[in-house]
């Protein structure tokens, strides 16, 4: 069993957990002050908390309507019924999602967003936290190193050609959106698994075992995840 230990993000503002051993990118290089980045030191797999201004309804909705995977009756979001509050949180996990995406990516839901209740937050009052997660995976064309938002470390390990293999990659992403509504903030964990190393190596098992940590990364990050001191989002 993958053991993990307690950590604090964005100057002890905020609390959660990461596998042991995973080496926090920060220390490698610069991080976007909206993000704590943290790294496998053993594969490619890596986790993003990240903190974004809260998408509107407006924008939530518009991540709607090139999908029908999405397990919402097609009359909350169409002929001027209004969206429900869940409609539009689901939405807004998914707008994320394809924010992640540059040129030429394909986005396939896995696991659609889910209401999830977070272990360390009100479950009623100002300090509640609607939270949602689920998977997706991500196909995407062999880039440069460091191309994309998606970070990658190792020598390579986002490059190609066809003489190389596949002119294609991808990834899976177990996430969890926090809507910090009273802040007018979305907080996100997206845990990335990229495929390649295992393909390239020919271990299914391997790829399983890595899908299984991320998986319960998310669901200990649903236990644990915590707002320390809400004045890190100021005023809402």
């Amino acid at each position: 069993m993958e053991a993990f230990d307690q950590k604090d993000f964005f100057g002890s503002a905020i609390g959660g957990i990461v596998p042991r051993g995973w080496i926090d990118a920060s220390d490698l290089r610069q991080v976007p002050d909206h993000q704590e980045i943290f790294l496998s030191p053993n594969t490619l797999s890596n986790m993003i908390i990240e903190l974004n201004e809260q998408v509107t309804s407006e924008d939530a909705l518009s991540a709607l309507g090139s999908t029908s995977t999405l397990d919402v009756p097609a009359t909350q979001t169409r002929s001027g019924t209004p969206a429900t509050t869940e409609t539009v949180d689901k939405a807004a996990a998914l707008y994320h999602l394809r924010d992640l995406c540059d040129d030429g990516d394909a986005m396939q839901i896995i696991n659609a967003p889910r209401p999830v209740t977070l272990g360390r937050f009100p479950s009623h009052g100002s300090s509640a936290a609607p939270a949602y997660a689920g998977v997706v995976s991500y196909t995407t064309p062999r880039r440069q190193s460091g191309a994309g938002r998606i970070p990658v470390h190792g020598e390579g390990a986002a490059a190609g050609s066809s003489a190389m293999g596949p002119l294609t990659s991808k990834f899976t992403c177990h996430f969890l959106l926090a809507r910090l509504k009273e802040k007018g903030t979305d907080l996100l964990v997206f845990v990335n698994v990229p495929h390649e190393e295992f393909d390239k190596t020919g271990d299914p098992r391997g790829l399983s075992r890595e899908e299984d940590l991320a998986s319960g990364l998310v669901d200990r990050m649903i236990e644990t995840l915590e707002v320390k001191d809400w004045g890190l989002f100021g005023s809402a």
